[in-house]
C-alpha cells in the first residue's frame, strides 16, 4: 500500500426538537430530531502516505490555509478516542477541508465538518484493511457524536433521531438513526431559508451553553418536554400534519432560548432583528395561509422552513420583507437532503 486519498462530503443539519444539555462523553440529556440539509456542507479530502514511524502525523488545512485551532481540535479528538483509530499508525495525513457556505455566515459548521472527517477516517480504515464493504453509517454516527454531538445526525439523509426514545426500538444515546422511511413525502420537500441576522461569533459557545444546563432550575422540565415533543413529532412526520409540525418547531426554538435566558449566568443570543423576523413570519403565515415556520439554532439566525409547493411565495416574502433585517441582506437557501453522503 502506497499513497492514497479519500474524500467525503457531509451536510449540516437543523434540529426541530432541540438537544440542549449533555452528560458523560457527548451523551444527550434528551432526544432530538433534525432535518438533514444538502447545500450547506463540508467537503474533506485526506491525502495519506506511509511513514517509517509507529505513530501517525497530521497536517490540517481549511480552505487552503493552516488552521491551528481546528487542527488542535482534531488531534485531541483522535487522542481521546485512539482505541477506534489504531489503523492510522504509520500514516502521514494531510487533511484539506472547506465549506460550501461562507465561514462568516453564522452557520454552525461542526456537525458537517466533524462528520465529514469521520467518514474519511472510516474510508481510510477500509483501505488499510483491504475491506471493500460500505462504511457502516451507524458506526459513522457513533464516532461523529464523539467529535461533536449534533454531528451524529448529519450522516443520514432527510431526517434523523438521536437519543433513546421508547417508540423507536433501535434508537440510542450513542448514535442517531435514520427516519427517512417513516417521513411523510411532504417533509422530504422542505426548504430551509437561513436568514443571517449576524455573522459574528457567538458570545457564548454551545459547549458552555450545554454546561449551563447542569443545575438549571428548569432543566428536568425541559428534558421532559423535549421527550414528549419527540414522540409528538415522530407521529407528525408519519401523518404529514403540517400545522402541528409548525407548533412543535416554533415552541422548541423558543424554549431553547428561554433556557439560555434563565441560566446562571443568564445570556441571550437572539438579537432585535431575530425577533422582528419571527413576528413577520407569524404575520405572513396568518395572512397568507402559507405554512412557513421558523426555528432557531443556538444563535441569532432564523431558519425559515416550508414545503417546496410554496417556494415562490416564500421567496418573494423574504425578498420584500425579511432581507432588510439580515446582515448584508444575506439569506442562504437550502433544502432537505434526499441522498446519502456516500
Amino acid at each position: 500500500m502506497n499513497g492514497f486519498s479519500v474524500s467525503a462530503t457531509s451536510p449540516s443539519n437543523i434540529a426541530i426538537v432541540k438537544y440542549w444539555g449533555k452528560h458523560g462523553n457527548q451523551l444527550p440529556n434528551n432526544p432530538s430530531i433534525s432535518f438533514t440539509l444538502s447545500r450547506c456542507h463540508t467537503e474533506t479530502l485526506i491525502l495519506c502516505k506511509q511513514n517509517a514511524n509507529k505513530n501517525y502525523t497530521m497536517r490540517f488545512l481549511f480552505e487552503g490555509k493552516e488552521s491551528p485551532k481546528f487542527q488542535e481540535k482534531i488531534e485531541k479528538y483522535l487522542i481521546d478516542n485512539q482505541q477506534y483509530f489504531g489503523f492510522l499508525k504509520g500514516l502521514d495525513l494531510e487533511i484539506e477541508s472547506g465549506n460550501s457556505f461562507p465561514h462568516s455566515s453564522g452557520i454552525a459548521s461542526s456537525a458537517a465538518s466533524m462528520s465529514a472527517l469521520v467518514l474519511c477516517l472510516l474510508k481510510i480504515e477500509k483501505v488499510v484493511n483491504n475491506d471493500v464493504t460500505p462504511v457502516d453509517m451507524r458506526k459513522a454516527s457513533f464516532l461523529s457524536r464523539l467529535a461533536s454531538g449534533s454531528a451524529a445526525r448529519s450522516v443520514f439523509p432527510v431526517m434523523s433521531l438521536w437519543g433513546a426514545t421508547p417508540s423507536v426500538p433501535d434508537s440510542s444515546d450513542d448514535y442517531a438513526v435514520p427516519l427517512e422511511d417513516v417521513v411523510h413525502p411532504v417533509f422530504k420537500t422542505y426548504h430551509d431559508s437561513i436568514l443571517i441576522v449576524s455573522n459574528k461569533e457567538k458570545s457564548v459557545s454551545s459547549r458552555v451553553g450545554h454546561s449551563l444546563m447542569n443545575g438549571h432550575p428548569l432543566a428536568e422540565s425541559r428534558y421532559a418536554t423535549a421527550r414528549k415533543n419527540t414522540e409528538r413529532l415522530l407521529e407528525v412526520l408519519k401523518n404529514g400534519d403540517i400545522d402541528e409540525f409548525i407548533e412543535i418547531a416554533e415552541s422548541e426554538a423558543l424554549q431553547l432560548h428561554e433556557m439560555m435566558a434563565t441560566s446562571n449566568p443568564p445570556y441571550k443570543l437572539m438579537e432585535p432583528n431575530t425577533l422582528k423576523i419571527i413576528d413577520l413570519v407569524r404575520e405572513f403565515r396568518h395572512n397568507s395561509k402559507v405554512p412557513a415556520c421558523f426555528t432557531l439554532d443556538a444563535g441569532p439566525n432564523v431558519h425559515l422552513l416550508y414545503p417546496d409547493a410554496f417556494d415562490a411565495q416564500v421567496k418573494q416574502f423574504i425578498k420584500e420583507n425579511l432581507l432588510q433585517y439580515c446582515h448584508d441582506n444575506q439569506c442562504i437557501d437550502d433544502i432537505v437532503q434526499n441522498k446519502t453522503n456516500l
